[in-house]
């Protein structure tokens, strides 16, 4: 009892004393007329905390309306500059990509694994390098993506096939976003392991579901021992704590795959590996130059390589496919419009094919559009400057997070008619925006060094499994439940999800 008043005493007495600092530090930089972007007024100790509010993107949105496109916030001591608008994100990507491709690592991220072998939370620099490239040129480069269009196709085949069952001929409601997840998971799998690793009944698939939707989901809470340094070592809220766990049971399942993967490849022989070379082959075969690259990888390193891809594939995709369909369910003549463009296109009694997506215009543009609505990262992942530097005539600090509201750049009025409305229209018009990096307005993939590696993938993958389940089934809410009754809030965790899992009737289309 005597030890834990000690220890109160002195976490009291350290916080009273970072306290101090920190109004040391504010004070100071108006005492040398650092010019930060402007911002709402800040409180001793909290800073901005407070106004971060449940939905922080939304908050932040509505803050940009008083204190403009380029705003500071301090969020305790972290000193915080949103951008939320498309002129600021292009100088920002344009002209400050290199000082700007730092990352900010939250609590809940800093696990026993660190960010080795992480594409994601690795700072800018040779390692990280060397993981985009091997990304780029082993993993989503276009001659792998091509030879692996049939896995595509048959994994989709599959949740088709999945949907059916579970709808019994039209007369159960699925969850949507479950038979999602089982296509992703499935072709992540086939791409690292040359395997489906998943089925409805999987148990194991069901615990993955659930532990990486709960990392991601505390992994995007706002953490008070983020914004407080003093907090970190108590861990208030638990979330470092409660994330690393999610984080073990999730790696343990990933560790099961990649043993059993290891098993088969001992007993094939090098022919055969060569011919199914995967990324899992890759891992094991590479070698470094021991100096800026480690001579090969260790068994860590691929776990957390395997683990992120699988997390980080999933989870985005599931989002944006279950936003898809609940826009679709909520308009019901948008829905009709798609269905039609892919039955006149594909015939009856024929699957769609990827080849044909390009003859598909309208189903590419309800995907752009549900981008627009729902960016899966509503902030992207959170960047860092790794040095000072000057943007749009303000001071940015080193070590300063920089969070790019592209769900606000995505609704702001001064860019899109209409901004609330889901509209595939919109990306009909002649000259209209894409989502590769270099339309401002339109950056759901974000942009520069840290654009997502994964765009090609996505890019050919989203279509073909929405058009697939638009084609084969007819899609009606469950229990009478009316379109304007849906329930269509978010759920922030890193991704933007339902806040309600999206449950409707798939029935047969002959």
């Amino acid at each position: 009892m005597d030890n834990e008043i000690v220890g109160i005493i002195i976490a009291v007495l350290a916080w009273v004393a970072w306290a101090m600092l920190t109004e040391r530090r504010h004070r100071r930089m108006e005492e040398l007329q650092v010019q930060l972007p402007p911002g709402p007024r800040w409180w001793p100790v909290v800073g901005n905390i407070f106004q971060l509010g449940w939905a922080p993107h939304v908050s932040f949105a509505k803050l940009t309306r008083n204190h403009g496109p380029i705003m500071t916030l301090w969020l305790g001591s972290m000193c915080t500059v949103v951008v939320s608008s498309n002129e600021v994100a292009r100088d920002m990507f344009k002209n400050h990509d290199v000082v700007l491709a730092g990352r900010k690592i939250y609590e809940a991220m800093k696990g026993d694994y660190g960010s080795e072998g992480s594409i994601i939370t690795s700072q800018y620099g040779p390692h990280w390098r060397m993981l985009r490239r091997l990304c780029t040129t082993e993993f989503f480069v276009t001659s792998r993506l091509d030879a692996m269009r049939s896995v595509r196709s048959r994994c989709i085949d599959r949740m088709v096939q999945f949907v059916e069952e579970a709808g019994e001929g039209g007369t159960n409601a699925v969850d949507v976003g479950r038979f999602f997840f089982l296509m992703a998971f499935n072709l992540i799998g086939n791409l690292m392991f040359s395997k489906d690793l998943l089925d409805p009944k999987s148990e194991r698939g069901a615990k993955f579901f659930y532990h990486v939707g709960k990392v991601m989901e505390l992994a995007g809470k706002p953490n008070v021992a983020d914004f407080l340094p003093i907090l970190r070592w108590i861990d208030p809220q638990g979330i470092r704590r409660k994330t690393q766990c999610y984080v073990e049971r999730a790696f343990k399942i990933a560790g099961g795959f990649i043993r059993e993967r290891m098993e088969i490849s001992r007993c094939n022989n090098e022919e055969e590996i060569n011919k199914r070379k995967d990324f899992l082959d890759v891992l094991l075969e590479f070698r470094g130059d021991g100096v800026e690259e480690p001579s090969e990888f260790s068994s860590r390193t691929i776990n957390v390589i395997v683990f992120e891809m699988f997390t980080a594939g999933t989870d985005t995709t599931t989002s944006t496919l279950e936003w898809a369909m609940a826009e679709l369910l909520n308009n019901p003549e948008t829905l009709r419009k798609v269905q039609a463009e892919i039955r006149s296109t594909v015939g009856r009694n024929k699957k769609l094919e990827e080849k044909e997506i390009e003859n598909l215009p309208y189903l590419k543009a309800v995907i752009k559009e549900t981008l627009r609505l729902h960016p899966p990262l509503p902030f992207l992942v959170p960047h860092m400057a790794m040095n000072s530097c000057n943007m749009q005539g303000y001071y940015i600090p080193k070590e300063t997070q920089i969070l790019v509201n592209v769900w606000a750049i995505g609704r702001d009025p001064k860019t899109w008619k209409d901004p609330l409305l889901f509209k595939p229209e919109r990306f009909l018009e002649p000259n209209t925006v894409d989502y590769k990096g270099q339309h401002f307005e339109f950056i759901p993939f974000g942009s520069g060094r840290r654009m997502c590696p994964a765009m090609p993938l996505v890019s050919r993958v989203l279509p073909l499994a929405l058009g697939s389940l638009l084609l084969a089934f007819d899609w009606v809410l469950p229990d009478g439940l009316k379109p304007e009754e849906m329930d269509m809030t978010e759920r922030m965790g890193i991704t933007l999800r339902k806040s309600v899992p999206l449950k409707a009737i798939p029935i047969p289309y002959n």
